[in-house]
């Protein structure tokens, strides 16, 4: 987990095997054709089995609140259906969460989330551009999925420092380039801010110049980065295999007196979209270590693949 604080005024540089039903189209889990529900291909090599992914995306449900302490998951059934598996395939995920101690397995009561020790997080810190964001967003396009006002579900209240409940403003929004999709963004804005721009303004400029023209005076923002994977939503829109792993950017933005104005979670493809830092080593002796030097987020060009 990389923690990262920035600063408006320092300166700035410049299956065949199963899939999930959406609607008209389907997403298919990420194992090759010729691939058996154990993961190896025909010709022998190792893949991720379909168990596997479906444990990692439950995995990561609960490790990133989405599902709680308490919560029953859906029947086996259920799930097989979700995904486009076997039972057999799906009762073997949910036994391996139970084996890592995040659910409770019990007949006639169902799949249990349990209370469960964090995931360790190795943390650092660097400094980001908030004009690289900006600028990133001007030269994107976008597609608003979902815009409303709602209360302010716990981990938005929370971010934003209302009372859960309170009104807020809820975007999706895909950005992509090239009619690539790259990002999969979640805003939240404190309604008061909110009513001064509708869903197309978020089509045409980026949130963060919409809050400046509100009159807000962004100062600083804060945030981690971390990973996840795609669930079925996420994965359709950004075409994607359910269960391939994403850069995560969860970022709170406030204003120069300090009020948060913007909690956005961000979904980047890592094929698409990078962060990078440079450092340099201060220091001598046995006190040599690596400082950063330089930071930022950026775009991969198509023949980058690195």
């Amino acid at each position: 987990m990389i923690y990262l604080y920035v600063n408006r005024n320092q300166q700035m540089m410049s299956h065949r095997a199963g899939s999930v039903k959406q609607g008209t189209q389907s997403v298919q889990l990420g194992v090759a054709p010729g691939s058996d529900l154990d993961g190896r291909s025909a010709s022998g090599a190792l893949r991720s089995p379909l168990y596997h992914q479906i444990y990692l995306v439950l995995r990561d449900k609960i490790r990133s609140g989405a599902l709680r302490p308490g919560d029953i998951l859906p029947g086996e059934h259920d799930l097989a259906a979700d995904y486009g598996v076997s039972r057999i395939t799906v009762k073997r995920a949910l036994n391996e969460l139970a084996a890592d101690g995040l659910v409770s397995r019990a007949r006639g009561r169902g799949t249990q989330v349990v209370e469960s020790d964090p995931a360790p997080a190795i943390s650092t810190s660097g400094e980001g551009q908030l004009e690289d964001l900006l600028s990133m967003g001007l030269g994107t396009d976008v597609a608003v999925l979902d815009f409303r006002y709602m209360p302010a579900p716990p981990e938005a209240a929370q971010a934003l420092g209302c009372a859960p409940g309170d009104e807020v403003q809820r975007c999706v929004r895909v950005r992509a380039v090239d009619d690539e999709p790259f990002s999969y963004l979640t805003t939240y804005v404190p309604a008061d801010i909110g009513h001064s721009f509708g869903p197309e303004d978020l089509t045409e400029q980026p949130l963060l110049l919409l809050l400046e023209k509100a009159g807000v005076e962004v100062e600083s923002a804060s945030q981690v980065v971390t990973a996840t994977l795609a669930d079925a939503a996420v994965a359709k829109a950004l075409e994607m295999e359910i269960g391939a792993a994403l850069l995560k950017v969860s970022r709170v933005v406030t204003d120069k007196r300090g009020r948060p104005v913007e909690f956005i979670t961000a979904l980047y493809r890592p094929d698409k979209y990078g962060y990078r830092m440079t450092f340099s080593r201060v220091g001598g002796g046995d006190a040599a270590s690596w400082s950063p030097a330089g930071t930022g987020f950026s775009l991969k060009s198509s023949g980058d693949k690195a």
